[in-house]
């Protein structure tokens, strides 16, 4: 038991560059993923407000809850693809 943990240990920290190169892409990707889907929002909010005017309290209300959900999700992923790095 104790030469497989040796094992994996040694294979673990033989594959901790590939393992911070992957969190580096993880958080590059969450970033952008969350740039996309707020850019999305916001421009199906500007078509909404053009389409009907008297709706933009709760246009825009929605707009920054849905926006607020995705940048929480996306920093989060940020973060924990910083602790792989670090740890």
């Amino acid at each position: 038991m104790d030469a497989l943990l040796a094992i994996l240990l040694q294979v673990a920290n033989d594959l901790a560059p590939f393992a911070k190169m992957g969190a580096g892409l993880g958080a590059g990707i969450a970033a952008i993923g969350a740039g996309i889907g707020i850019g999305q929002i916001g421009g199906a909010a500007v078509e909404a407000i053009a389409r009907q005017p008297e709706a933009v309290g709760d246009i825009r209300s929605n707009m920054i809850v849905a926006a607020a959900l995705i940048e929480g999700v996306a920093f989060f992923a940020i973060v924990i693809s910083l602790l792989i790095v670090v740890l």
